[in-house]
């Protein structure tokens, strides 16, 4: 009794890593579908963040000097 319910976890654990790598694999195709379909808006955004980095960047190497 105590086999099969062995088994039978096992079975399970398998099938369950496998649908998380099936979802995975499939999550990270419709990712990078959406990088190529959205480039333009893509590096839109990119460029606009590049401030904000370069502002926090800033105030993080200021506070890291007064200390």
């Amino acid at each position: 009794m105590a086999e099969e319910t062995k088994e039978k976890s096992s079975t399970g654990n398998v099938v369950s890593t496998i649908l998380k790598v099936v979802l995975g694999l499939a999550l990270i195709a419709l990712g990078l579908w959406a990088i190529i379909g959205w480039w333009s808006n893509l590096v839109i955004v990119f460029e606009g963040c590049v401030g904000l980095f370069l502002v926090l960047a800033g105030l993080i190497s200021i506070a890291i000097a007064k200390e």
